[in-house]
């Protein structure tokens, strides 16, 4: 059976979206704002993941315990993340009570405190934050590709920003930066779950309906050019030496990102990948390796990631651009791209299943392509995708002088020069 998807705008501007699931006893929720990491100025860096977090921490209404037991005191769940493209603000609730979850997230978003107290005792939170994802190198070799991929742009940039950036930020900074940006035009509200869509939309006019419209966020567009390999290693003593290799992909509106995504799949996005049995199970050399693509309105990335013991770092290497020339040498054979569209077909609908997954869903495709994907066109999409599909995208993304290596461990000098030599023959 089709899922029916609901769309109202009201005259403000503000959209929202619905999934109506009778089965379900729950209604996830989601205030979408439609600004990120990519939309702040590098002077205020950070600004955006340090509101969401201010957010929480009361409105002109409500305390702080207050937001919390209003919906966890009632059985629901509440959560809130920043993206580089977008900032939610999430709860699942019983449906009884999606009212009340409307009117509490609306006026978290549209009436934060902003504390000057807790403004100061949030810093530190988010400063520790950073800190600690610098002391995990598996994560922050993650931002180190970013900055390798987009130098000088947001997207280079940490989430939270820095140290720097966020000791800058002032509570006028975050009062404009919410006045500017929280405003109707700018915002997707998304549910999934029992509930009726008429409902909905009576509960969000009545928070929302007289707030001005605002205006959408902008944000620069990000240079892809590159014409040589880049690297960066972080000279770090570490169990481990981690790295995270990546290429610029498409955007999320372009015609072969099912053929990436396939791509992914095969390579790296399970246990029966290519990487996963040549670098895993053939000759040991991690106990994970992965890919993933990441995709936005304008841009998107291909990387390849892994912890090595130190001394297998270059020969883990070797093997990673090898599967990355064979791919594009030759042709996928027809089991394994099929084991492949399978396995992504599988995913797909196994996310949907949940109501939190598929109301991410259809925010995020509303936020940020202006429209509901319904997962039977997703899945048609994809089933068009064929080997010579694959090829191309292989052969256009995976390209050596756009290779980028990020690398945090304890490489000696001769290691280095090994690295850099292979990349220099792969270009």
């Amino acid at each position: 059976m089709k899922q029916a998807y609901h769309r109202t705008r009201l005259e403000n501007g503000l959209r929202i979206v619905s999934a109506p699931r009778w089965g379900a006893e729950s209604v996830a929720i989601g205030i979408w704002v439609g600004v990120g990491a990519r939309h702040e100025p590098n002077r205020i860096g950070g600004a955006a993941h340090f509101l969401e977090h201010l957010i929480f921490k009361g409105t002109k209404h409500r305390s702080s315990r207050q937001i919390k037991e209003a919906i966890e005191g009632s059985g629901g769940s509440l959560n809130a993340f920043t993206d580089e493209e977008f900032t939610s603000v999430v709860a699942k609730v019983q449906a009884k009570d999606l009212d009340s979850a409307v009117e509490v997230l609306s006026d978290m978003v549209l009436n934060p405190e902003l504390d000057s107290k807790e403004m100061e005792k949030e810093r530190q939170v988010v400063l520790e934050e950073i800190r600690m994802v610098r002391d995990l190198p598996m994560h922050f070799v993650h931002d180190m590709l970013n900055a390798l991929l987009w130098p000088g742009h947001p997207l280079g940039r940490d989430i939270a920003g820095t140290p720097a950036s966020l000791g800058r930020i002032r509570r006028s900074d975050l009062v404009r930066f919410q006045s500017r940006y929280y405003r109707p035009r700018n915002v997707v509200i998304a549910a999934c779950g029992r509930l009726n869509h008429r409902d909905l939309v009576e509960a969000v006019t009545r928070s929302w309906g007289k707030v001005a419209p605002g205006r959408p966020a902008l944000c620069r567009k990000p240079s892809e050019r590159q014409r040589q390999p880049r690297l960066k290693i972080e000279n770090k003593e570490t169990e481990q030496t981690h790295f995270s290799l990546g290429f610029h992909a498409f955007p999320r509106n372009h015609p072969d990102v099912h053929a990436l995504s396939l791509l992914n799949v095969l390579l790296g996005g399970n246990m029966s990948s290519r990487l996963f049995q040549r670098v895993r199970e053939e000759q040991g050399l991690a106990y994970e390796i992965g890919s993933q693509v990441k995709r936005f309105r304008d841009t998107g990335f291909f990387s390849i990631s892994a912890g090595v013991e130190h001394k297998h770092l270059v020969r883990c290497l070797k093997t990673v651009m090898k599967e990355l020339q064979r791919i594009q040498r030759e042709p996928v054979s027809e089991r394994e791209f099929g084991q492949a569209a399978e396995y992504m077909t599988g995913q797909v609908l196994f996310a949907l299943e949940d109501t939190v997954e598929h109301m991410c869903w259809i925010g995020e495709c509303e936020m940020l392509l202006g429209r509901v994907q319904p997962a039977e066109v997703i899945l048609d999409q994809m089933s068009r995708v064929r080997r010579p599909d694959l090829t191309r995208a292989a052969r256009t993304v995976l390209r050596s002088n756009g290779l980028s290596l990020a690398v945090i461990g304890p490489v000696k000098k001769q290691v280095r020069s090994q690295i850099a030599g292979l990349l220099g023959a792969a270009a």
